[in-house]
């Protein structure tokens, strides 16, 4: 005979099973087919069987070196220079295309500092997914306190029991519930290098003596232009996440503290953001995962450019994937996404554990 802590599990089971499955047929049965197709080199159209090919497609990804660069010299033994001054290096390709290099073959330059007369060149197998990887990077590492820092901000001003706090409150979150699509195309409008709304508002502020910028266009200054509008847009979001947890916060503390005399840095140091530290788990991870999964912007405002600038790796995968049908490679693209967010989430967590 079932006992009642029986019965009232199995209770649980059953309504938690819906979830279970949808998450195993959304979640992990495509995750595995994924981690399959990365060890294969499956394309979406073709005539030729697809053949197991263990971790190459990660070699292709993941494939660095560094080679040294002597400068070249001319009869008299004197080092070759331009007509700019500039010392002359012999072009990567005579390596990475010499018979006597096979380890470098069908790599390219991603970068290059110089030390002395000697130039230190870094290749890789894919350039573009080094650069993809690298501005995913820089964009997590920017939008993070962007939007987390700007979120709580707006969560403490609008914390307050005023006339009218509700339509500040609404206005803030309305960015959120627009099609991110939407907010792309209106900034892409903004950001306009011709007749942009950003430039004409710098220029009348400047009385003409600023010059117009072409934000998207220019790579100094499309990745900037992507990580504001993409903090703008979310903030609004993380900011009702901070306000939940403001409002558990008992107000008897706030009394405690106004009675001994705390400053408002006071304040917010010894009574406000340690009420909130759960809160601040949450919205770091829940940030830095949906940074990691930057592409509508990428594709509606830039499609990666110019001249890679902008790429991403969600972007790359489904570039890869469906642009050039090469489901193997996008594949092996988010299996190094999942564990590299995995091992960051996991970070995260440590250091942000209770410490007794």
């Amino acid at each position: 005979m079932a006992s009642k802590l029986t019965r009232s599990n199995g209770a649980g089971w059953a309504f938690a099973l819906p979830g279970f499955a949808l998450i195993a047929m959304f979640i992990i049965v495509p995750f595995l087919f994924g981690f399959w197709f990365s060890l294969t080199n499956q394309r979406l159209i073709s005539p030729n069987p697809t053949e197991f090919v263990g971790l190459q497609n990660y070699e292709s990804l993941l494939g660095l070196a560094v080679i040294s660069l002597e400068p070249e010299r001319d009869d008299a033994g004197q080092i070759s220079r331009d007509d700019e001054g500039q010392i002359v290096f012999p072009r990567v390709r005579s390596i990475t295309r010499s018979a006597e290099f096979p380890q470098y073959k069908g790599m390219q330059e991603w970068f290059r500092w110089q030390t002395g007369d000697t130039a230190q060149v870094v290749i890789a197998s894919d350039v573009v997914f080094m650069k993809a990887l690298t501005n995913t990077v820089i964009f997590v590492i920017f939008i993070v306190p962007l939007q987390g820092g700007g979120a709580l901000l707006l969560a403490l001003l609008i914390n307050q029991k005023l006339r009218g706090i509700n339509a500040f409150r609404t206005i803030y979150f309305m960015p959120v519930v627009i099609s991110i699509v939407v907010i792309s195309l209106l900034w892409r409008f903004i950001y306009d290098g011709s007749d942009g709304l950003l430039n004409n508002m710098l220029s009348a502020l400047s009385f003409g003596l600023f010059q117009p910028i072409d934000w998207l266009g220019r790579t100094d200054t499309a990745l900037g232009a992507i990580i504001v509008m993409s903090a703008w847009q979310a903030v609004g979001f993380h900011m009702v996440i901070w306000l939940s947890g403001l409002q558990t916060i008992p107000p008897t503390l706030y009394e405690v503290a106004a009675i001994e005399g705390a400053s408002t840095w006071q304040t917010f140091r010894y009574v406000t953001w340690p009420g909130l530290r759960n809160t601040a788990i949450l919205v770091l991870i829940v940030i830095t995962m949906q940074a990691f999964a930057l592409f509508s912007q990428v594709n509606v405002m830039t499609n990666g450019g110019p001249l890679d600038s902008t790429q991403s790796l969600v972007f790359q995968a489904v570039e890869r994937g469906y642009g050039k049908q090469d489901i193997s490679g996008g594949s092996a693209i988010s299996v190094i996404l999942f564990f590299i967010v995995l091992a960051i989430s996991l970070v995260q967590r440590y250091l942000t554990r209770e410490r007794t």
